[in-house]
């Protein structure tokens, strides 16, 4: 067997980590040392990290521990019966790799998934071992993402939420019964049950308001997943009842979508071509007004014609052009949620829009000084010295608003 040099791995493992979309660090609090000296730590003496307090955005070693599989997951290239070339890091090279390039500013966190070798719990062992020697043996402050192996041993699962910041277990088909079908070995209700024990875990570390008990610190950035777009043949009204659904029954913090990307030597039963990345930009649009701008997925699918999103102009304003009888609404009467509605407006305008009106009544111009463009929020409101009269009904109006997006950049 040919040896691989550590940068040859590092090349290989880190391709293969590209697929997955599930590591963002947003929402995740810091992990500080008792002396403040801890390697990562954001707070100690001459450290110095800008974050926010709501999530921070850090540069990640996204790796896998390796890309050998037992799995033959007909999407993914690393399944069993692909031909790629294989590699395995070793669990002092991660650590190695993450302190060192910790240490030259290069990043400031470790995100680890792996293929399944042996059997889940072996796998996910291991994965496990590189964070514990990472906070134990090096105190390691900065944060760390752990993709589960939702095969393994519910107490595996319970222990990498001691060590992680971030757990993760992607879903990846929006249908359940297009697992039998292109992932065999997978089971839909196994990644479920590991989902539901995260939550479990993360509500019971919460401190308690009444005996001010700190139960020990579990996964504190909670969890995501990912659903794969466009390969099990689910439209996007499908695959947002399936998102609503993951965050209601699991308190997920992001559902993150990943338009298929055709791989080499592929199975006969996929799509021959990726869906457009607009399509993706889309989903992440409409989850966006899932999370924060009070629509339901049945309200967004209302519009979906076929059940797909229109792709020229956004979610919220293809919901105000076919809901045109609840507009124009007075930015100076109208309640936050039905400020929410309106195209144009996000969260914190409407937020700041609240808050001026309770000392003055707002003009357009000065609802234009709020928002990114004005254009957009016109026909859709009334201000003190603005109605939008005839043009809300206008026939092009979709045409005047739809203007061509750049296709959205892919994150590989």
């Amino acid at each position: 067997m040919v040896q691989l040099t550590l940068r040859r791995k590092l090349s290989i493992l880190a391709d293969a980590a590209k697929y997955d979309a599930s590591c963002a660090s947003s929402g995740a609090s810091k992990r500080n040392s008792m002396d403040g000296r801890g390697v990562g730590s954001t707070e100690g003496a001459g450290i110095c990290h800008a974050y926010t307090p709501d999530g921070r955005c850090v540069s990640l070693l996204k790796i896998l521990l390796t890309n050998f599989c037992i799995f033959d997951c007909a999407y993914c290239i690393n399944r069993v019966s692909s031909n790629v070339e294989r590699a395995r890091f070793t669990v002092d090279e991660v650590v190695s790799l993450t302190l060192n390039f910790y240490r030259r500013n290069y990043i400031e966190g470790l995100f680890l998934s792996s293929g399944i070798i042996r059997n889940g719990d072996y796998t996910m062992e291991q994965m496990i071992e590189v964070a514990r020697r990472l906070r134990e043996d090096h105190d390691f402050r900065g944060y760390i993402h752990l993709k589960l192996i939702p095969e393994a041993d519910a107490r595996l699962i319970e222990q990498a939420g001691l060590y992680a910041d971030r757990l993760s277990a992607n879903v990846e088909l929006p249908r359940d019964e297009a697992m039998g079908t292109l992932a065999p070995q997978k089971d839909a209700s196994v990644i479920r049950r590991a989902m539901g024990r995260v939550r479990l875990k993360t509500e019971e570390a919460r401190p308690d308001r009444r005996t001010r008990a700190r139960p020990p610190r579990f996964a504190p950035g909670g969890q995501s997943t990912q659903l794969i777009v466009g390969a099990d043949g689910a439209p996007d009204a499908e695959i947002l009842e399936r998102s609503a659904a993951l965050y209601g029954a699991y308190g997920l913090r992001r559902v993150y979508y990943s338009a298929f990307s055709p791989i080499p030597e592929a199975s006969a039963i996929l799509p021959l071509s990726r869906p457009p990345l607009m399509r993706e930009h889309r989903l992440y649009q409409a989850d966006w007004l899932l999370r924060f701008y009070g629509f339901s997925a049945p309200e967004i699918a209302s519009v979906a014609r076929g059940g797909m999103l229109d792709l020229t102009v956004d979610p919220k304003l293809a919901w105000a052009l076919e809901n045109r009888a609840l507009f124009p609404v007075d930015v100076n009467r109208a309640e936050r949620e039905m400020l929410l509605r309106v195209p144009g407006l996000g969260a914190r305008t409407v937020d700041r829009i609240v808050r001026i009106r309770t000392h003055k009544s707002l003009r357009l111009e000065d609802v234009g000084r709020l928002c990114r463009s004005i254009d957009k929020v016109r026909p859709f409101i009334v201000a003190l010295d603005w109605t939008p009269g005839g043009l809300l009904d206008h026939a092009d109006l979709k045409a005047r608003l739809a203007r061509p997006a750049p296709e959205q950049l892919s994150l590989f």
